[in-house]
């Protein structure tokens, strides 16, 4: 599972060969959560609400980015790393 950004203690990643609908991972000390990237919903799992919002922040500004690298995982297995938040 590549690890494609890391901001404030949180690490944002995609599974290869990953299940529909289109998704990323955020992990924070013992949080998970799977983040739908259409609706930057909580598709599964739990972040604190301060973190839930860095993130949700973090994927709007990279939305493309994101289905850009689940469309190019599922192909080709490769990856891009997406900035942080800054």
């Amino acid at each position: 599972m590549p690890d494609i950004s890391d901001f404030l203690g949180i690490v944002i990643c995609m599974y290869f060969n990953e299940h529909n609908p289109p998704h990323f991972h955020a992990k924070y000390n013992e949080y998970r959560a799977e983040i739908l990237i259409e609706t930057l919903s909580v598709k599964e799992g739990k972040l604190p609400p301060r973190i839930l919002g860095l993130v949700t922040e973090w994927a709007e500004l990279h939305k493309d980015e994101l289905m850009e690298n689940w469309n190019s995982l599922k192909l080709t297995g490769e990856y891009i790393r997406i900035n942080p938040l800054i």
